[in-house]
Formats: C-alpha cells, structure tokens, sequence
C-alpha cells in the first residue's frame, strides 16, 4: 500500500463531528407519466371506437344500405325496453359519399369499425322478420342474406376488456419492467433510466449499520498502521487542525485481487464512523459521452453533502485502461 498525497492540498474550510444529512426534496414520481399514458391512451381509443351511429328508418337502411348489398354485418340487443339493430358497412363501401351525412366529425375511424347507423324495432324477432321479409322480396338467396346477430351488453363489455384493457395492461407492465431493467443501479423505483448521469456509489453509513472495524481484517498489519493515521484525523479532526495539519487526499491501495483491500477500506470507514461510499471504476466508462463525467460530479456533490466522508473507487485502474 502507498499513501499519494497531493503536494499542494487545500486547506478544509470545515469538518463537521456528525455527518450533515441530506435535505431531503421533492422526488419525481414516474408513475405519473404512466398515469398520463393510461390516461390518452383511454381518450384515443374513445375517439377512435366510441359509438357515435345515428339512428335511420328501417326504409332508409333497407334502401341504401341493405338491398345496395353495403352491409357487412348487423348486432341487434335490447336496449331501454326497444331493440336496436347496429348496421356495419363493409370498409371498402364505407367512403361512398352518401355515407358522409352518417359519420360523425369527432369519431375519427370509429365509422370504419364500428357501427355507421342503427334502427329500432319492437322486439328481436320484429328485426329478424323485417330482414328476412326484405331480402326474400328481393329475391337474395338465402345463403347470401345478412341476419342480426344477437348480443348482450355484457358481452360488449368482455370484447372491450379483453380486447382492450388486457393488453393495455401487458403493455404497460412490459413497459414497466423495461424501464427497471434498463435502469439498472442509477437511482431508484421506476426512473433509473432517467439518472443515467447519476452517481452508481453504494453508501454505507450510520443507517446502513456498518461496523466493519480493524479486527475483522485478517494480517495486513502495516498497511492498517498506515491508515491508522487517517482514521484518526476523521475521529479528531481539531487536533490536527489546531497544529496545520492537513488531512491526506487519498491513498492508493495496491493489491493481487482477494487481498483485502475493499475489507481494508471498509474498515478505516467502520473504525472513523464516517460516511463510506464504495463504487467501481468501471461504471465511470460509458459509451455515451459525459455520462462518466456526470458521474464524477454527482459523486463528489453528494461526498461534500456527507462530509467528512471515504469514496472507495475499487478497480481505479479501468478508467486508465478506458
């Protein structure tokens, strides 16, 4: 182990005995904006699908529609004590411009997909007859002619959920666990990917329970004699500061991997109760250009908020190689 120090060090303005906490800010929820997404995608599903048909005659749609041979298909259900027939017309027909009377200015291409118009009748059976009556009239075989199909409100109701609430949650739960995954370590909860310049160092302090001391780090005698002069500047910084002392930079802990070194730094934060942030020099290197500088900043902006406080940076020779 080596100790570099800096030749020119700044003096410290102020090294407070306990770790100043955080303040503590307003934290952007990501949730809203899955909440605003939910939200328009409901509005463009409701212009695009609502039913907007108006009501005809049945002597209207039997003339322009039915026996012109424009009807895709008919649904007929009860509704308020009447029967109603929603007529479908076929997509490539759709465009005539007779239809345009029919489709409605805010329905978008609610007039393609669903219902362009319906009549009204007594019952079921008063539809069923009345397009039977006039496609036999005029003489359209039988195999050829449209019928209504019955349908319930609660069917309607399941087609929409499973055709449309279903999916919209996978998608968004896909989305969600995307954005985490993506995310990885920057930040927490669902915005990782919106700290991609943030600091990735794990803190370890007086809430996180560390009481690593020199007694669990096996050997290493000398080196922790060497540090022993750091720890005990953190733990009486008056002392040193009332004679000039200045407090070392840093020190570079040389070592074949296993060590000791992360435990040996861990310690000097354990027996200093100080504020101990531990991270890799890997995650410095990006392929996004000052992304690592960012990261540099923002740990030392949060170092400065715990100080007096240890940034171990494991494996600092990956930003060299980088």
């Amino acid at each position: 182990m080596e100790d570099n120090q800096n030749t020119k060090p700044k003096p410290l303005k102020r090294i407070p005995n306990i770790p100043k906490k955080p303040q503590k800010g307003g934290k952007f929820n990501i949730f809203w904006v899955y909440a605003a997404i939910i939200v328009g995608l409901l509005v463009v599903q409701y212009l695009f699908t609502s039913d907007n048909s108006q009501e005809v005659s049945y002597t209207t749609f039997e003339k322009d529609m039915l026996l012109a041979g424009d009807v895709e298909k008919i649904t007929s259900y009860k509704s308020d004590d009447i029967a109603r027939a929603d007529v479908y017309i076929k997509k490539d027909k759709a465009d005539q411009p007779k239809y345009d009377k029919y489709r409605s200015k805010n329905s978008f291409n609610a007039s393609k997909t669903g219902p362009l118009v319906y009549f009204s009748a007594n019952s079921l059976d008063d539809i069923t007859k009345k397009l039977q009556d006039s496609q036999t009239l005029a003489q359209i075989p039988t195999d050829k002619q449209i019928s209504a199909v019955p349908v319930s409100k609660s069917n309607a109701l399941s087609a929409i959920l499973i055709n449309f609430i279903l999916p919209l949650v996978l998608i968004v739960g896909l989305w969600i666990f995307m954005m985490r995954r993506m995310g990885g370590g920057a930040g927490g909860g669902g915005g990782q990917i919106f700290n991609i310049g943030k600091s990735k160092a794990t803190l370890f302090d007086k809430e996180s329970q560390v009481s690593i001391t020199f007694n669990d780090v096996a050997g290493l005698e000398e080196a922790k004699q060497e540090v022993m002069e750091i720890v005990d500047f953190l733990k009486n910084p008056k002392k040193y500061t009332n004679l000039g002392g200045k407090i070392p930079k840093g020190a570079l802990l040389v070592g074949s991997p296993g060590t000791g070194k992360t435990l040996l730094a861990k310690a000097v934060a354990g027996e200093a109760q100080v504020p101990f942030f531990s991270l890799s020099g890997s995650d410095f290197v990006e392929m996004f250009v000052g992304v690592g500088a960012s990261r540099v900043r923002d740990l030392f902006k949060q170092a400065k908020d715990k100080a007096p406080c240890i940034i171990f940076i494991d494996e600092i020779d990956a930003i060299g190689r980088a």
